[in-house]
């Protein structure tokens, strides 16, 4: 059978889920078709004409390549097709984004037939996504005294392609749609098990609001009634897009929601319309830029306040909310983007500034922030070529400076790695683009990036990242037919574009499933560094991370840089001393709960970096806290360690880094050496002084101001969904943060996890050493509920099999993996015993495994969202609690939570996280 054949039939299979055809990304597949549209007489010339003109992804894909070289034959004569003109042809080329179609727009506009070359510069004049080669062609024409060239370099000097684009309407009608009460989080608008779709943008489509029929077709109601408004998605009483940046989930929005970015290409929808009443997360609002979109805080339901200014709390200790205005779905409402207001009826209901900055403003008017950044990228080459100043056509950079004021560490940090600036000292609030120095792409997200990455037409990466990586860390815990489709594919695009990958495409070191967060903090060595990752868990213990969405991963490996406000700051500081029973996990959450209460249930935390002064912690303890601040809804998040600390972990990451070279894993440009050769020249500047360890200056400015005390910590902590509140809005949220003696050692706990990249080395140890003692005291160990354990990297297996630890595990467990012949099917079902899983994220992703429906689940992982861990049945919610290891290994021998008692008899002896707050001034 043919490959169009086999087209054929997907197509039908497709059509029997109410799909359309497949995108083409192929060679292969195209040049066939254009060989049956060249033969006037074949069957299937008419589709296929269809297909080549509106169905192939455009960018670097082999199949955009091909279709480029065939327009130009149209172009030039050299091919007659009568549906597709030279006219036609130029159009498409227009729609095809660069790299192909860009270099055939100047093969024709640098050629010798004038009136075609004046033609393809007019085209030319509208593209953004050119790169050296393009631009070098351009400026060698210039000087060889081409007229047609210097055109085109004068339109790009001006912005054309920017400043020729419609502005944005002033009013957009909007009709309202609760999406859901309370947080809502990403896996609602696209399912950690439907992240094998993602890249196929309408089958993913179709796993909106996590299949619910009833919520699509109402929202499908909505459009029909009314067909000249946008359907705004809200959170009603909490958070759009808690939980992670998710670029699968505005596409979801997008392509129910949004406007279509091209007639020629599928599926590509953009300018969504996201709101919550609580706002957007700080992540998922970056990508909502990222298509152009609209993301509103609504503040529909406010605090009530006492005459002192106290919140007004129930006879429960919660808030009593106040409702400003009605957004019940389908109710309908006017955005002025003129005036910055939401109106309903005429009536001022909300000021929306914050949601219509220039920048912003900006991204609306281009279509996304991709084609600001390169539409900068292009002007900025222009007037230099030219020898002129920059025409001021952009919003300028937001500049703050504030006179006498310090700096805090993310401040400094921005400072650092500005570029394009003044050169004054800036603040929190000033608009900087800065150079990324790591770059991290997950599995689950990272097919994602590589369609972008074809689609802004990039093909290397920038030389400007020191390092970059492409984990298997997301789809580890199964290797079944969608991870073998899946991921040998990507790692083969991302290990040409320059990346360190997990696995190695040429099969010449072993798969490396190393949870990513855990690896980008190995190999993160500086502590000034900005790091950008396909993950709302990038926080490192090292430099500041940010958690990105799949395209903002791709523009930053594409261009080195990354574009953001400087986030105010929170000052988080410990005092008191921690008692020998805890864990430092319960020190994470005794955070939240304690800021919490000192700022009357307000998240202080929420859209700004924790600036916290651990000091004495070394990078794997430290990164438990900086970890979870994603779950505290942090933009972002900075260690402050004592330059001995740091030395200490940095000595650790280079041994961690010589691993993965020892290993083969290096690539030709020797970046992991490179890497290696950056922290010794830190801990050099550390151990002579020359430069410390960033710290904040004394007189800087935060937010606020959070002291936690340690001495108030007196049994393990448990973040708690509280899935049957009565208050829908409560439910599910990581601020619910219980003591263990609230479940007063009688709860029923089902299943226990430990695992994810909340974990390090010395939890495996605790495990181990936990297991031991119970068999010294009762004869034996015996499951009463399944635990499963997924240590996050092979280096903590490796280092805990020197050290006896791991035959510790494998002498109480009933399975453990095997490399050689992983697991192709997900486990369903769980046995009362020990499961030594393969490193990775495991049941903390959601994707692959999950627990038993209706379990309660005790876990170290991060995410507590309905159906993440553990779906509901019809009698009983799945319940995440989310605790230390001990608490987890101690439920799943006793099936229960333990009391106090039997908790600290379980610990006995054991070593938990030491942690002392540093008695050395952490500022400058």
């Amino acid at each position: 059978m043919s490959i169009y054949k086999d087209y054929l039939k997907q197509i039908e299979e497709r059509k029997e889920n109410g799909l359309h055809p497949q995108p083409i990304d192929g060679a292969e597949l195209l040049s066939k078709i254009i060989e049956q549209i060249k033969d006037l007489d074949h069957e299937y010339r008419e589709d296929s004409l269809n297909f080549f003109i509106y169905n192939v992804l455009p960018g670097t894909t082999s199949a955009a390549a091909v279709k480029a070289k065939f327009l130009k034959e149209i172009i030039l004569g050299e091919s007659v097709v009568k549906e597709i003109t030279p006219a036609f042809a130029f159009e498409q080329l227009s729609h095809m984004k660069g790299g192909p179609s860009v270099a055939v727009l100047l093969d024709v506009a640098l050629g010798s037939d004038v009136a075609l070359a004046k033609q393809a510069a007019e085209v030319l004049k509208t593209q953004v996504f050119l790169y050296e080669a393009d631009t070098t062609r351009l400026e060698e024409a210039l000087n060889n005294g081409s007229a047609i060239a210097k055109d085109i370099i004068e339109s790009y000097a001006k912005a054309e392609f920017f400043t020729k684009l419609p502005e944005i309407e002033e009013e957009i009608q909007v009709v309202t749609y609760i999406a859901g009460v309370g947080d809502i989080s990403t896996d609602l608008l696209s399912p950690g098990g439907d992240a094998h779709s993602r890249s196929d943008r309408e089958l993913h489509g179709q796993c909106m609001f996590e299949h619910n029929k009833d919520m699509q077709n109402e929202l499908l109601a909505l459009k029909e009634q009314h067909p000249d408004k946008r359907v705004m998605l809200i959170a009603e009483k909490g958070t759009m897009g808690v939980g992670s940046s998710r670029m699968s989930g505005v596409n979801n929005v997008a392509l129910w929601t949004g406007v279509p970015f091209s007639k020629y290409v599928p599926f590509i929808n953009f300018a969504p319309v996201i709101a919550g009443t609580n706002g957007i997360a700080p992540i998922f609002l970056t990508t909502v830029g990222v298509t152009g979109g609209i993301g509103l805080d609504l503040k529909n339901w406010v605090k009530q306040k006492d005459a002192d200014g106290n919140t007004i709390v129930d006879a429960d200790g919660e808030p009593i909310l106040k409702q400003m205005y009605s957004v019940a779905t389908g109710t309908v409402l006017t955005i002025n983007t003129k005036e910055k207001k939401l109106y309903h009826d005429k009536v001022e209901l909300k000021d929306v500034s914050a949601a219509f900055t220039p920048q912003k403003m900006e991204f609306m008017k281009a279509g996304g922030s991709y084609a600001v950044v390169f539409g900068k990228k292009l002007q900025t080459f222009a007037s230099k070529v030219l020898g002129v100043d920059v025409e001021p056509v952009y919003a300028p950079s937001k500049e703050i400076t504030i006179e006498g004021q310090g700096l805090t560490a993310v401040e400094k940090i921005f400072n650092r790695n500005a570029v394009g600036t003044s050169g004054a000292t800036l603040h929190a609030g000033s608009y900087v683009r800065a150079e990324v120095n790591i770059v991290g792409s997950q599995d689950t997200t990272g097919l994602m990036t590589s369609q972008e990455l074809e689609m802004m037409a990039a093909t290397v990466i920038s030389p400007i990242v020191d390092g970059a990586y492409q984990s298997g860390c997301h789809t580890a815990s199964v290797w079944d037919d969608k991870s073998k489709a899946n991921i040998p594919r990507l790692m083969s695009f991302m290990n040409d574009f320059g990346l360190i990958t997990g696995r190695d495409p040429k099969g010449k070191y072993f798969p490396m499933t190393d949870v990513i967060h855990k690896v980008l903090n190995d190999i993160t060595v500086g502590d000034w560094d900005i790091i950008i990752g396909g993950d709302s868990h990038t926080r490192m213990s090292k430099g500041v991370a940010f958690g990105a969405d799949s395209g903002t991963v791709a523009l930053a490996l594409a261009t080195g840089e990354a574009s953001m406000p400087i986030p105010e700051s929170v000052k988080v500081t410990f005092k008191g001393q921690m008692k020998s029973y805890m864990d430092f996990r319960d020190v994470v959450h005794a955070t939240q709960s304690q800021m919490l209460k000192q700022f009357g249930g307000e998240n202080v935390f929420q859209g700004r970096v924790i600036e916290v002064h651990i000091g004495t912690l070394t990078a794997d303890e430290a990164f438990t806290f900086t970890d979870w601040t994603a779950e505290m809804k942090a933009k972002a998040s900075i260690c402050i360690s004592e330059d001995e600390t740091l030395i200490e972990s940095l000595e650790i990451a280079k041994g961690r880094i010589q691993i993965m070279i020892d290993k083969g894993m290096d690539n030709a440009k020797g970046v992991l050496k490179g890497l290696v050769d950056k922290a010794e020249t830190r801990i050099t500047e550390l151990k002579t002084g020359i430069k410390p360890s960033l710290r904040p200056d004394a007189n800087a400015k935060y937010h606020a101001e959070v002291v936690i005390d340690l001495d108030e910590i007196a049994e393990p902590m448990i973040a708690d969904p509280d899935v049957n509140n009565d208050d829908v809005s409560k439910r599910y949220t990581h601020d619910n943060i219980r003591p263990l003696s609230y479940y007063g050692g009688v709860k029923k706990v089902d299943l226990g996890f430990v695992g994810s990249c909340m974990v390090h080395k010395g939890d495996m140890k605790i495990l181990a050493q936990m297991l031991k003692n119970v068999e010294a005291q009762k004869g034996k160990v015996e499951f009463k509920a399944p635990l499963v354990v997924a240590p996050p990297t092979y280096n903590i297996v490796d280092e805990l099999k020197a050290e006896g630890d791991w035959d510790v595990l494998v002498k109480y467990s009933g399975f453990e993996f095997d490399d050689n012949a992983p697991k192709g099917l997900a486990r369903t079902k769980y046995e009362n015993m020990l499961y030594l899983e393969r490193p990775g994220c495991n049941l903390c992703m959601g994707n692959q495994e999950k627990a038993e429906p209706g379990d309660t689940v005790m876990a170290t992982s991060t995410r507590l969202f309905q159906g993440r861990v553990v779906k509901d049945t019809g009698e009983k919610k799945g319940e995440s609690l989310l605790s230390s290891t001990p608490v987890v290994v101690l439920s799943t021998i006793l099936g229960r939570t333990p009391t106090m008692a039997e908790y600290e008899a379980a610990v006995d002896g054991i070593v938990l996280t030491k942690f002392k707050p540093s008695t050395k001034q952490l500022v400058k």
